[in-house]
């Protein structure tokens, strides 16, 4: 592992407030309109459970959170509260920054804008890590489970996902899987652009959460847009439509791109305690904080895409009637009706009544098998009589291959197929020693509770259910949902390599 490129440290850690997905900032507007006082938790969760940190990576992880200065020593966990010195506590949105979002996302209204300036994390609050070390000997090899937990209100802890995420995963490249280096990855990630740009692929990158540390995304944000700047002269129809994250967007002058996560979803249905309404409700709140037509990419698998399609084809209420409609789609005690944005003649919106399906631009596929999802979008817009062309976005688990092949199954059905590629590009190594894959940690950060009931994801793959298993069963139930098992949606194993991971966790376990 390199720790230093042309003989300069490299930084650790987070130190951008906007080092983040775009899509954690558009809710967090939506979350401060509707919802500031809702209290919520997240759990972490490891999908590569043989992948473990060792007790130096998660002190590194701690140290990059907290000073350190509260440890509770008992032998078996090593539990953390951060304090008012937290390394995370610190980073505030700079003046440069918020004129970029002024200029750039004029989506986010003024109230969210005045919000962010004095915006601060408080970890020491808000988040608590623990080490459990299987066989403790004291040393700073023992691997063990990472156990962390996030609390507070839901617009102060929104922002905890991604750094989080990128922290755990940078831990574990720094001290447990140290067999290899940056190597050719601004060339590879190069490489890998004009192939889906000479293809015909529209992409963008989506590998904030599960990259191996900030260089490397740097390295690999560099390749792809010089990629993109070359392809013009090869006359490629591809095209690099941007970033996820909003700080590398700034930075190399690119569009941030994205809409809204599983969490929006997520958080309604918990609120309101009503699965069956709970997408529509989540759309009407969507479209009244950002209007029609904008961020209109909906995700449609949180409680699966048949029950999500019952309500996307739903007529959205007009400015004039949006308050008299039924109450199943209000929030009770929601900060602020879901009226559309308004400008200088009033409320913005059609007056005439439309679908969700027919105001929102596309969708996103995230889970399950995406030929089978192209077609049940086809038949879909078919029946709704919908004949605009509308897009697909393709974000689970992509490569250059299956970019390919779903773009041809989606243009064939008439669609505009774009491509949200994470890991693929950001996490992407081979080991040193023996030219071996180098896998990626599959891990994520969840919504858990909110406003004290369990939040859950049920996806169109039984492998990405998440939450209290009794509430995933009634959901189930309740929304008549049936069962999805895609072989090539096995969570252990997403990016190859687990078998040898697996092992060398074994020996070190040992």
């Amino acid at each position: 592992m390199a720790g230093t490129v042309d003989g300069q440290a490299l930084p650790d850690g987070i130190f951008s407030l906007l080092d983040t997905d775009l899509y954690k900032l558009t809710m967090q507007c939506a979350i401060l309109k509707y919802l500031p006082d809702v209290h919520v938790t997240y759990s972490f969760t490891n999908r590569t459970p043989n992948m473990r940190l060792n007790r130096a990576a998660f002190q590194w992880l701690q140290e990059q959170i907290s000073s350190m200065s509260s440890i509770d020593r008992l032998p078996e966990v090593r539990a953390y509260s951060a304090d008012s010195h937290a390394e995370l506590a610190n980073i505030f949105l700079t003046r440069e920054e918020l004129d970029y979002l002024k200029n750039t996302c004029t989506f986010f209204n003024d109230a969210y804008l005045r919000f962010l300036t004095s915006f601060r994390l408080q970890p020491s609050d808000q988040i608590c890590v623990a080490f459990t070390p299987l066989k403790d000997t004291g040393s700073a090899d023992d691997v063990g489970d990472v156990h962390m937990d996030v609390g507070g209100r839901w617009l102060d802890t929104i922002l905890y996902e991604i750094p989080l995420l990128a922290l755990t995963s940078e831990a574990y490249f720094k001290f447990c899987d140290r067999d290899w280096t940056y190597k050719n990855q601004k060339s590879r990630a190069y490489d890998k652009g004009c192939k889906l740009l000479e293809h015909g692929c529209v992409f963008s990158e989506f590998g904030s959460r599960r990259r191996r540390d900030y260089h490397t995304q740097d390295l690999v944000i560099q390749g792809l847009v010089r990629a993109a700047a070359d392809a013009g002269g090869h006359g490629w129809k591809g095209k690099m439509s941007g970033t996820s994250n909003v700080h590398f967007a700034m930075r190399y002058g690119i569009p941030p791109v994205g809409t809204v996560a599983h969490e929006w979803f997520m958080g309604i249905a918990s609120i309101t305690n009503d699965y069956e309404h709970a997408n529509e409700t989540a759309l009407r709140y969507w479209t009244g904080c950002f209007g029609e037509g904008v961020l209109g990419i909906a995700l449609t698998d949180t409680f699966g895409t048949p029950t999500f399609l019952k309500a996307f084809k739903r007529m959205m209420p007009t400015p004039a009637n949006s308050l008299q409609e039924d109450s199943k789609t209000l929030i009770p005690g929601a900060a602020s009706p879901p009226l559309p944005p308004m400008d200088g003649d009033g409320y913005k919106g059609s007056a005439e009544e439309r679908s969700y399906a027919q105001i929102f631009q596309g969708v996103r596929q995230d889970s399950g098998n995406p030929i089978e999802y192209v077609k049940m979008m086809r038949d879909f817009y078919d029946s709704e009589g919908i004949k605009e062309k509308k897009t697909i976005v393709f974000s689970d688990s992509l490569n250059i291959e299956l970019c390919v092949k779903y773009m041809h199954a989606a243009e064939e059905a008439g669609f505009a197929p774009t491509f949200g590629i994470g890991t693929f590009l950001t996490n992407d190594f081979q080991h040193e020693s023996d030219g071996q894959k180098s896998a990626p940690l599959n891990i994520v950060i969840k919504l858990s509770s909110a406003n004290g009931r369990p939040a859950i994801k049920i996806s169109d793959n039984i492998g990405k259910n998440t939450g209290d298993s009794e509430t995933v069963d009634k959901v189930k139930e309740t929304l008549g949902y049936m069962e999805k098992q895609w072989v090539q949606g096995d969570e252990r194993s997403r990016w190859g390599g687990a078998e040898a991971e697996a092992t060398k966790s074994v020996v070190q376990e040992k």
